[in-house]
């Protein structure tokens, strides 16, 4: 499920079914008396206490509205509560499924982008040798010679990272946001492609291919235990091999939890047009 509502929903159904059979059973049925409050999965705003009479509620309450990280989930005896250890071992799952998964290829096709692929082999083998991201193969770079524009002044490239979820999710959302914000400010873009297996530094390859005066890279990032769907963009102006981090700009936590994807599209076309105008990217671009 990629939904934190579905997962949501499918845990609240799965405690009624367990909260069914206690209540079945001959022996006395448990009772949470962790929360004083109703949570609805359909609801995603309400804020439920769950620590039983906390010494300082509103101030817990604030801290628990100002973060999606586990905050007071509290505990019976010496465990966790069982929604909250289902909880955690359904996202735990989706962070897995990302890293593991694959790019929706109707999606890739619909938005009209062939694909090439980096060195590095296997998700196991992409874990350990993050270098061999960074490289795109002999057939891949053959490909990009022959299909796309040299020289373009906005080169944008897809790479699923570490989250194939994080690219199923948004970019049906960020790119044509994206598009329309390169087209407006009256820029030019080159032709766009889906790179698998791909890392940050890959920028830099493509860079020696294409020379863009900028790239604009939409990766998934490393999936957490709050959302595993979560986008980067990385921008970088004449990225060639030796680009150092600090060069780079980057705008992180793309997704509906997050930074919105379609107002996301449209802030990265705001800082292409900066880096164009300023000829600058990373630490050097004063925005």
């Amino acid at each position: 499920m990629n939904s934190s509502i579905q997962l949501e929903l499918f845990v609240n159904r799965v405690m009624e079914e367990l909260e069914k059979k206690l209540s079945e059973s001959p022996r006395e049925p448990m009772i949470d008396h962790s929360s004083t409050e109703t949570v609805h999965a359909s609801d995603p705003d309400v804020v439920t206490v769950k620590v039983p009479q906390p010494k300082w509620k509103e101030g817990l309450t604030e801290l628990i509205e100002s973060t999606p990280a586990r905050i007071g989930v509290w505990r019976t005896g010496t465990r966790p509560l069982t929604k909250e250890m289902l909880k955690f071992r359904c996202d735990h799952a989706a962070a897995i499924d990302s890293i593991y998964g694959e790019v929706n290829a109707n999606l890739l096709d619909r938005l009209g982008l062939f694909a090439v692929e980096t060195r590095y082999g296997n998700t196991e083998n992409y874990l350990k040798r993050p270098d061999m991201g960074r490289i795109v193969t002999e057939a891949g770079v053959a490909t990009l010679r022959q299909a796309c524009k040299p020289k373009p002044q906005v080169q944008i490239v897809v790479s699923d990272g570490l989250s194939a979820n994080a690219i199923d999710s948004n970019l049906s959302d960020v790119y044509p946001s994206l598009l329309d914000s390169v087209d407006a400010y009256g820029l030019t873009a080159g032709t766009p492609f889906f790179v698998k297996g791909g890392r940050v530094a890959v920028m830099d390859h493509i860079g020696e291919l294409l020379e863009p005066e900028v790239l604009v890279l939409l990766i998934g990032e490393r999936p957490g235990l709050v959302s595993s769907k979560s986008m980067s963009a990385y921008m970088c102006y004449r990225p060639r091999n030796g680009t150092v981090e600090s060069d780079r700009t980057v705008i992180s936590n793309i997704h509906p939890g997050g930074t919105p994807p379609v107002e996301a599209g449209a802030y990265i076309g705001t800082l292409v047009l900066k880096m164009l105008e300023r000829k600058a990217s990373g630490i050097h671009l004063d925005v």
